[in-house]
């Protein structure tokens, strides 16, 4: 019988920074509707950062919806 010890620790939580980068982007997109075997517009909405630790910057999707034309 082996007994383990473990310890956590809080790391403290950073606010997110003053100053930095952030926006969002639009993109409108054709992509296959595989049930109706069309092409349809999309519209894909990206929240764009600049992590300063990591020196990139990163696109992640809000939002995806279909255009209604």
């Amino acid at each position: 019988m082996s007994a383990v010890a473990s310890s956590s620790a809080m790391l403290p939580i950073s606010s997110f920074p003053a100053g930095a980068d952030m926006h969002w982007e639009t993109r409108r997109r054709v992509v296959w509707n595989e049930q109706e075997h069309t092409g349809e517009e999309h519209e894909l909405v990206y929240e764009i950062s600049w992590i300063e630790e990591l020196g990139l910057w990163r696109t992640f999707l809000t939002s995806h919806h279909k255009v209604n034309i």
